[in-house]
C-alpha cells in the first residue's frame, strides 16, 4: 500500500493545472513542496490552495532555468519519494511568436531537475505534463497512444516532443527514474470553492477564459479563429477535460508508480474525456449556464491550431483506474463561477 506522507514536489504547483493537483495530493495526505516562480502564475493561489485544503503548505520561488538554485533546492529535498513536473510555459501561440523562451525554458528546467534527481541516486517517481500535442494532426480519430508522434505544429509542441524524448532516453539510462507522461487534452473549469482556476495574465491564449471575461464584459468581443473547417460546424474541435478530473489523474499515475504497479519504468497516457466538442458548442454551453448571449465574430484561421483532437482514454481508464467524471457544462459552469469571482 501507498504510504501518504510521500513527498511529492510538484514543480509549476501554483499555475492552473499544478494548483488543482496540489489541492487532490493534500487532500490524500501526500506531503507537498511547490515550486514556481510565478512567471504564469500568482502568489495568491497558495491562499486559495490553503482555504480548500485548511493546511499549510511548503513554497519555494524557484526559477528552474537557474541550475545552482535547483542544486540547493534538492539538497535541501533529498527525501524527496516523487516529482509532478508542470513548469512550463504553454501557449502555442505565443510560443510560435517567441519560440526561443519557450525551448529556453521548457527544456532547460526539465533538464535542471532531472540532473539532480539522478544524484540522488535512489529510485523516484516522476509523472511529466505532456500534451496531446504531441500528435499533430491525428490521422485517426479518437486519438489513441499508438498514434504516430508528427512534426509539432508549434514550438509549444515541440518543446513537449523533446521534453518526452529526453525523459525516455534518461529513463533508459537511469533504471533508478520511473516515469509517467500524461498526454493532457484541453483543460478547463476551476475548483467548486472557486478559490481557485484559470487565471490568465493579460488577454488569454486558451478559448474557455477569453469565453468567461467576455460574460463578464472584460472582452468586449471574441474571435472565434475559422469556421471554414471540415467539421460539422466549421470550427475546431478539442477535448475539454474538467480540470479537477484531470488533477485526479496525477493522483492516479502517482499510485501506479508509488504502489510499483507500472509496466515499464516510462509509459504515457492520454488525458481526456473521449468526446470533441467544437468552439461554437462551447460558446453554446457557456451561454446555456451563464444565460448571458456572446458577442463573438469569426476570424482567420490561427497558426498552429489543428482541425480536430480527441482522446480514446481507454489505456488510462484500464490500467490508471482512472475515468473522467465531469461534464463540458459543469466545467463551464465552474469557470463562469470563477470568473465571477475574480472580476469582482
Amino acid at each position: 500500500m501507498i504510504n501518504h506522507s510521500s513527498k511529492i514536489i510538484v514543480t509549476g504547483g501554483l499555475g492552473f493545472i499544478g494548483s488543482h493537483t496540489v489541492v487532490e495530493l493534500q487532500s490524500k495526505g501526500f506531503e507537498i513542496v511547490v515550486v514556481d516562480d510565478l512567471s504564469n502564475s500568482s502568489i495568491e493561489v497558495l491562499d486559495g490552495i490553503k482555504k480548500i485544503t485548511k493546511k499549510n503548505i511548503v513554497f519555494e520561488n524557484i526559477d528552474l532555468k537557474n541550475h545552482n538554485l535547483v542544486e540547493d533546492f534538492f539538497n535541501r529535498h533529498k527525501d524527496v519519494d516523487g516529482v509532478i513536473h508542470f513548469a512550463a510555459s504553454k501557449a502555442v501561440g505565443e510560443s510560435v511568436k517567441i519560440p526561443l523562451e519557450y525551448y529556453e525554458n521548457n527544456i532547460s528546467s526539465l533538464v535542471n531537475v532531472l540532473k539532480e534527481l539522478q544524484k540522488l541516486n535512489k529510485p523516484i517517481n516522476f509523472i511529466f505534463s505532456s500534451s496531446c500535442t504531441v500528435y499533430g494532426q491525428a490521422e485517426r480519430l479518437p486519438i489513441t497512444e499508438k498514434e504516430s508522434i508528427k512534426k509539432a505544429e508549434s514550438p509549444y509542441g515541440n518543446t513537449k516532443q523533446i521534453c518526452e524524448e529526453i525523459i525516455i532516453d534518461t529513463a533508459k539510462s537511469n533504471k533508478n527514474l520511473n516515469a509517467i507522461s500524461l498526454r493532457y487534452f484541453n483543460p478547463i473549469g476551476a475548483h467548486e470553492s472557486a478559490e481557485i482556476g484559470e487565471l490568465p495574465l493579460g488577454v488569454p491564449q486558451n478559448l474557455v477564459p477569453f469565453i468567461t471575461q467576455a460574460g463578464a464584459g472584460i472582452r468586449s468581443e471574441l474571435t472565434v479563429f475559422g469556421n471554414d473547417y471540415p467539421t460539422s460546424d466549421g470550427t475546431c474541435i478539442r477535448d475539454f477535460i474538467h480540470v479537477v478530473d484531470l488533477a485526479k489523474a496525477h493522483i492516479a499515475a502517482l499510485n501506479r508508480l508509488l504502489n510499483k504497479n507500472h509496466g515499464s519504468n516510462y509509459e504515457f497516457y492520454n488525458i481526456g474525456t473521449g468526446k470533441g466538442s467544437s468552439v461554437l458548442e462551447v460558446i453554446k454551453s457557456f451561454e446555456k449556464i451563464s444565460k448571458i448571449k456572446l458577442n463573438y465574430k469569426i476570424g482567420p484561421r490561427r497558426i498552429g491550431d489543428i482541425i480536430s483532437a480527441y482522446a480514446d482514454t481507454s489505456k488510462a481508464n484500464n490500467k490508471l483506474k482512472w475515468n473522467s467524471e465531469l461534464s463540458l457544462d459543469q466545467a463551464m459552469k465552474s469557470a463562469w463561477k470563477w470568473q465571477q469571482k475574480i472580476s469582482k
